[in-house]
Parts: C-alpha cells; structure tokens; sequence
C-alpha cells in the first residue's frame, strides 16, 4: 500500500509539474481557437484560462500536496528497507541518504521528464489533460485562492504594486508560430491558401534584410553614363527589362536609372532622362527600403557593402513580391533554380538557393553566418576562392562536387552526405 501511494504521488506531481509548464508553453491563439469550439473540452478550457494565476496557483498546491505525502511515506519506506537489509546507520546518514534518494527519484519521474514531455506537446496536452486538471483547480480552489490573496496583499501593502494582472493577449511571435504549424501540417498534395501565405509573409516582413532579396551584382545589367542613346535602347531590346542601371567608370559608382518609357522623349543623351537612385546598406530591413522608396518616389535601391562598393539592388518589385509571392511578367524567365533531391544522401542544388532555406526544406544542417546567405556564399567562405568546374570540396560531413562554375561564379553543385 505504501509503494501504491508512493508511485501515485509521482504520478500526480508528473502531472502537476506538467500542465503548469504546459500552459506557459502554449500557443495563446491555439487555446483561443479550441475555446471558441463548441464541446464540453473548449468549456472547461475557457474556465481554466479564464484567470491564469489562480490555475498556475492550484498547480503549485497540488504539487506541493503530492509532495508532502511522497516525502512521508518514501521516508518510511526507506527506513524499512534498510532495516531489513541489515543496514544501521546513524540518523544524520539516515537523513542524507533518505534524501538524496528521494529526490533522485522525484528529479527523474516527477520534474524533468515529465516537464520535457509536457513541453514539446504543450497544445495537445493542455487539451488531453483538461478535465483532470478542472478537477483539481475546484478541488484546491479555496486553499489557491487564499494563497493568491497573500501574494496580492503583499504585493500591494510593501511593494506598491498591483496584483495578479496578467496580460491575456498574444503576441506577434505567437501567431507567427501558429500560422507556421498550420503551414507545416499542410500535406504537399494540398493546396495552402493564398490569403494565409501572404499573412504569413506579412508577419515574416519586418525581419527580411535588404541582402537577403537583392539582386546581386553578378546578374546587374547597366549601361555607361557616357554611352549613347542608341547603346542603350539595344540593351533594352536585348534584356526585355524596364529599367537599366546607368554608371559612371564602373558598378561601383551607380547614378541612376533608366525607364524604358523615357526613350519614347527621343531623347538626346543618357543624363537627361536618368533618374537618381536611393543607396542603403545591406543590413537595411526591407520595410525600411519601402519607406524610402515610397517617401521619394523611386522604385530602385543601390544596395551598399561594408567597403561602401555596391553589392546588388532591390526594387520595389522584389520587396512586393517578398510579401505577395512571385509576380511574373512577360520579360521574367522560366528558368527556376535547380532543386533536386536525388537520394538520402545526394542533392543537385543551385549554388543561389539560401543556406536557411535548404536547411529548413532538407534538414541538412549547413552552419549560417553573416558573412554569407547562400550556397555558394558558403562554400567560397570555406574555400576562400572560387572552385572551378570538377572540383571536390570537403567540409564538415558535406561533399561538394562543383557541377557548373565560371571564372566569377559557382552556378551548380551536388551534395553528398558523407557518414
């Protein structure tokens, strides 16, 4: 009978400790959404959650409780086992062993697992575990309640502070994780809506960096200051673009821009009809280049390096495309970066695709950094130069065979997995 109330109080102290750290682990919204179902779970949720100290309170008392009693009888429990072993042992020993066992065992089954578990599955377990858990909010509801009432009246009388207000709203970061469960529950045969995808894009916006949309300075397209009108309505025939980028010497000194509308002015010179261009560095956020942009009625962005050279653009189509998804139009190509899975161990990827992203699609577990964001940014960190067509490079557990490069750049690579 001893061993049965022993193991019971573990049990409910697993419990106890559990669901409190489930209810701070929760998702806010998703206790919202299951709230608002209309089932008997949803009605014992909303009266839980209904003041979230007091539940957290009765937690506290019922783990406690179960305590108390664990210790009693785990202490008698201990002294008969020694006795009849043949063990003495003087009463400071006897109080040391009785207490490190105790609470080894108490470590294991009641606090550590248990919170562990109760962690990873907090929505699914404060939904499961609902109707004990009411019972013994109601059970220990008055022995809580006077606690919560001390703890008000101190707060109150020597720290001139108020009581239990605890703020019931969600945050941003909360609904951002909500959204991205949903998303990833989506089966790849189902279709997610588009509605939910730009929402989750919106919550994503504000942390996009300029340099992580830009168009790099390898694939810019400009035309000299000094070049004539003729030059230029070539390079837009040739490209199908809008706008090209005018510079002075060379990419490092851009001045501006040229819509294609401008040509229909006849005009003269490239100066004429040039538009300036805003400069922002590469940590810039993106809300701050729309800002910008919107402020001064431009549409292209030079994006700046550390050195003060220019690393790339962003125009106001990449930043509404980051935000809506991708918008094609009739100069835009049908060549998508290169993607493919072709084993467990073996992928053919465009050295353009960000490392965050693969590691999120894949799992592969490439390190990030700041000082790069894509593959090939990763692979000519560790290599300090630019491998050529053929080359093996090792790094970590990763195999890189160079599939297609030129003497600027890496354009395709295949990954192995090496055991």
């Amino acid at each position: 009978m001893e061993i049965g109330i022993i193991i019971l109080c573990l049990i409910l102290s697993a419990f106890f400790s559990g669901m409190e750290i489930a209810f701070v682990s929760s998702n806010k919204i998703y206790l919202e959404i299951e709230k608002k179902q209309d089932d008997f779970i949803s009605k014992i949720l909303a009266k839980l959650t209904q003041k979230p100290s007091k539940f957290i309170a009765t937690m506290l008392v019922g783990n406690n409780v179960s305590m108390v009693v664990y210790g009693f009888f785990m202490g008698d429990l201990l002294m008969h086992w020694f006795a009849t072993f043949g063990y003495q042992f003087s009463d400071l020993t006897n109080l040391l062993l009785q207490t490190t066992l105790s609470t080894l065992i108490v470590l294991m089954t009641s606090e550590f697992l248990p919170k562990v578990f109760f962690q990873i599955y907090a929505n699914t377990a404060i939904k499961v575990f609902a109707l004990p858990a009411y019972f013994f909010y109601w059970l220990f509801y008055y022995i809580s309640s006077f606690m919560l009432w001390i703890s008000d009246f101190i707060l109150k009388k020597f720290f001139k502070t108020e009581g239990d207000q605890i703020n019931l709203s969600f945050s941003k970061t909360e609904l951002g994780n909500f959204i991205t469960e949903q998303m990833n529950a989506v089966e790849d045969h189902e279709s997610v809506d588009s509605e939910i995808q730009i929402f989750q894009n919106a919550l994503e916006f504000s942390g996009v960096k300029a340099r992580d949309i830009m168009t790099p300075r390898t694939e810019l397209v400009a035309v000299d200051l000094h070049s004539s009108i003729v030059d230029l309505r070539t390079l837009f025939i040739e490209t199908g673009y809008s706008k090209i980028l005018v510079y002075f010497n060379s990419l490092d000194d851009i001045v501006g821009y040229v819509h294609s509308f401008e040509l229909f002015k006849k005009p003269r010179s490239i100066k004429s009809v040039m538009i300036p261009v805003e400069f922002v560095p590469e940590t810039i956020f993106i809300k701050d280049v729309m800002s910008l942009l919107t402020k001064k009625r431009k549409s292209v962005a030079v994006v700046l390096d550390e050195y003060g050279g220019t690393s790339g653009i962003v125009t106001m189509e990449d930043i509404v495309e980051e935000l809506f998804g991708e918008i094609e139009d009739e100069h835009d190509s049908d060549e998508a970066l290169s993607e493919e899975q072709i084993d467990h161990k073996n992928y053919l990827f465009s050295t353009r695709l960000d490392v965050e992203y693969l590691n999120e699609t894949y799992n592969l577990g490439i390190p990030e950094s700041d000082s790069y964001t894509t593959l090939g940014g990763y692979i000519v960190d560790f290599s300090k130069e630019i491998p050529q067509k053929g080359d093996q490079i090792t790094i970590g557990n990763f195999l890189f065979n160079i599939e297609e490069a030129s003497n600027k750049k890496i354009e395709l690579v295949k990954i192995t997995i090496i055991d």
